[in-house]
């Protein structure tokens, strides 16, 4: 069994879908206990994370063997099919803003969040154990232990890689496809008539998944409201074009090198103090899942603290160099969210740092610095 190639790849699966499905049950966790005291954070995430792991193999193995059942697999399939294109549409935040506080309150909300939000994890990971007990035991052991210990490091990487996502819903979307043709009901016929579908409808409900998510997102951005646009700023004579600057920082080394950047071309400036800077970081929203169990409050104040953070070094640069700015925060889809800021705020320049990544990689792996110039209107200066 272990020498087969067949039980590598449903073991990779297994894991996969728990690291990409798992990041949101990370961020509830995060958010249920961050407003306790630091000894009683450690009881409510170790006592909530226990039961929800508890729960979710119990879970896990009864769905093995539902799946057993005549249409149960197809039904599973269009169910896993939807989760995996909610994965791709962006969420509003809202509801929630009746959260308790306390330990007890914090425990009851994983515990909740977990159950709701495993229903996917737990159909997805069934059907890529195909009814295999062991491998299933093996992927849950391996996996879980790293989403729990792990959850930190496993959102930053998806939050600066935002095509993990893609991936991850592309994975489910292929899962679902295997799902719907080996069912009790169908399999036979499939195997003795089509048996290119084992392939062609895994690899069909990838791309349609990518497709249809992917759609839907890009019609949810557009149907938001567009704030009014400022008119840019006049340039008068003998300045160059860079008179209203929008400088995007995250935190990163690329960002502080942009401001370095920003304060060496004010330098050239013959009257730097009609150099207008407006200072601007973004925050990637939590999902729709995240919204319903904890508070619009609590929302707030995540965002504003990881905001906070990203904003501090960039600060201290431009108070240092006596730079006068205006602060701007903002939470969605940081390319979208920098050049509308830009527009908002009529800024005839944005600048901002990269990550050293390689164009080929960017490309791939979704860089904001390339989000950015695809969506502005005026000149990015990027700054490596």
């Amino acid at each position: 069994m272990f020498a087969t190639p067949e039980f590598w790849i449903a073991l990779a699966q297994i894991i996969g879908v728990n690291i990409v499905l798992s990041g949101d049950n990370a961020v509830v966790i995060a958010l249920a206990a961050r407003g306790l005291p630091a000894e009683q954070q450690k009881k409510a995430i170790f006592w909530g994370s226990g039961a929800a792991v508890v729960m979710r193999i119990v879970l896990t193995i009864v769905a093995v063997e539902l799946l057993r059942l005549p249409y149960l697999k197809i039904v599973g399939a269009a169910l896993l099919l939807w989760i995996a294109i909610q994965l791709l549409v962006p969420e509003d935040e809202h509801k929630s803003d009746d959260a308790g506080t306390g330990m007890a309150a914090a425990i009851k909300t994983i515990l909740l969040a977990d159950l709701v939000m495993s229903l996917d994890n737990v159909i997805a990971v069934a059907a890529a154990a195909k009814g295999n007990t062991v491998l299933l035991v093996i992927g849950l052991a391996i996996s879980i232990p790293l989403v729990v210990f792990a959850s930190k490091l496993l959102l930053t990487l998806m939050e600066r890689f935002p095509i993990i996502i893609t991936f991850g819903a592309a994975l489910l979307g292929w899962v679902a496809g295997d799902m719907a043709v080996t069912d009790p009901v169908d399999k036979p016929w499939v195997d003795l008539n089509a048996a290119f579908l084992h392939w062609g409808a895994p690899a069909a409900c990838a791309i349609a998944v990518i497709w249809i998510g992917k759609w839907l997102a890009a019609r949810k951005v557009a149907a938001r409201p567009v704030a009014a646009t400022l008119a840019p700023a006049a340039t008068p004579a003998g300045i160059g074009p860079m008179r209203r600057v929008l400088l995007a920082v995250d935190g990163s080394e690329g960002a502080a090198q942009a401001v370095q950047r920003l304060l060496a071309l004010r330098g050239r400036l013959r009257d730097d103090a009609d150099l207008e800077v407006h200072l601007l970081n973004v925050q990637r929203p939590v999902s729709g899942d995240v919204a319903r169990f904890v508070s619009g409050q609590t929302l707030e104040d995540y965002h504003r603290e990881r905001s906070e953070k990203a904003l501090a070094l960039a600060r201290a640069q431009l108070d240092a160099a006596g730079l006068v700015y205006q602060e701007h925060r903002r939470v969605g889809d940081p390319g979208e969210a920098i050049a509308q800021t830009a527009r908002d705020t009529g800024c005839d320049t944005i600048v901002m740092g990269a990550r050293g990544l390689g164009t080929h990689t960017a490309a791939l792996l979704g860089s904001v610095a390339q989000s950015t110039i695809e969506h502005a209107a005026m000149p990015v200066l990027v700054v490596k």
